[in-house]
């Protein structure tokens, strides 16, 4: 069993990680149908923890850091986009969008979705832009449905519109088979799903202050002189540690917070990443951002990120981030 994984030492925690995304997703749908409230409450957390495991197992699999052979990730990586909602597009195009941020040392998109707010009708600005003021992650919601219409907008794409009608028809299957056994439950998946979405942009939030470059295609470089080295990668990238005192709950996270780590050695797998970061960095906290620092400015400029032309400001040396507003739209979780 262990030989199916790259690494000698991933026998347990990938079994357990893989384990917790696939039956947490499980139980936490059946729990959703409960008609005890509490019972139908801790559905939604573990359903929306699942999803968030299973997102940054997709991710490490996008790297090939889980098991051998590039089949064998594709594979783990296509089952957890299908739990986490991004399925529309193949996990090869996921990968393929995720790599260019490393390679670049950019924030890649071929969705701006900061030029798309300043061209939608004001009305449908502020539709979206009082969503997020709700929480609701709109710009993510946005983001997955233009996945779904791309390969229907542009005939490059167009070999993919018989995947996404097929896929699309499987989903309203299985939501419409949810929804006939509990309304409710149908609800609060969704529920779940955008706290999954959620964590996920607050952790993306401010893992970075790259430049962002919207190209129209994948393949396209990106029209920048700047020189973009290791040094530079470390400069511009922080991990925003769910807890500095204790380690143990970025596992919350899959790790996923000790980001200069990850970017210094992209193929470590999840679980060496503390002590990956205690090699690259000792007790220099100087890229160290905790997450209780960020939690004030995520909520007071969830609007202003939105149409920000920049990141905003921050002295990490003096941990004066409030206002550092953070990236919007730059999501593994979809290919655009």
């Amino acid at each position: 069993m262990a030989a199916i994984y790259r690494y000698r030492d991933a026998l347990l925690p990938n079994s357990a990680a893989i384990a917790y995304a696939v039956g947490g997703y499980a139980l936490g749908v059946v729990l959703l149908c409960s008609h005890t409230g509490w019972i139908a409450a801790a559905g939604v957390a573990v359903l929306a923890h699942a999803m968030i495991i299973g997102a940054y197992l997709l991710h490490d699999a996008a790297h090939l850091a889980i098991f051998r052979t590039p089949e064998a990730n594709a594979r783990l990586g296509t089952v957890m986009a299908w739990l986490t909602g991004a399925c529309y597009a193949p996990f090869s195009a996921l990968r393929h969008k995720h790599m260019r941020h490393h390679v670049d040392r950019a924030d890649i998109v071929t969705f701006d979705a900061k030029a798309f707010l300043l061209k939608v009708p004001v009305s449908l600005r502020r539709v979206i832009v009082l969503l997020e003021w709700l929480y609701v992650p709109a710009i993510e919601l946005v983001m997955h449905g233009y996945v779904m219409i791309m390969p229907f907008l542009h005939p490059e794409h167009r070999a993919q519109r018989r995947r996404v009608v097929l896929v699309a028809l499987i989903r309203i299957a299985l939501f419409g088979a949810l929804g006939w056994a509990s309304p409710k439950a149908l609800l609060l998946y969704m529920v779940a799903w955008f706290i999954c979405l959620t964590v996920l942009r607050f952790a993306d939030a401010y893992q970075h202050t790259y430049d962002a470059f919207a190209v129209l295609e994948g393949n396209v470089a990106i029209p920048d002189g700047k020189v973009r080295d290791r040094a530079y990668e470390q400069r511009n990238t922080y991990s925003n540690l769910v807890s500095v005192k204790f380690p143990a709950l970025n596992l919350l996270l899959l790790n996923f917070s000790y980001h200069n780590a990850h970017h210094d050695r992209p193929i470590e797998p999840w679980y060496r990443l503390p002590r990956a970061h205690r090699q690259l960095y000792g007790d220099d906290d100087s890229q160290v951002i905790p997450m209780s620092r960020l939690l004030c400015g995520f909520h007071r400029h969830r609007v202003k990120r939105l149409l920000s032309a920049d990141y905003g400001s921050m002295d990490v040396t003096r941990k004066q981030v409030d206002d550092f507003y953070g990236a919007v739209g730059v999501s593994f979780l979809t290919a655009v």
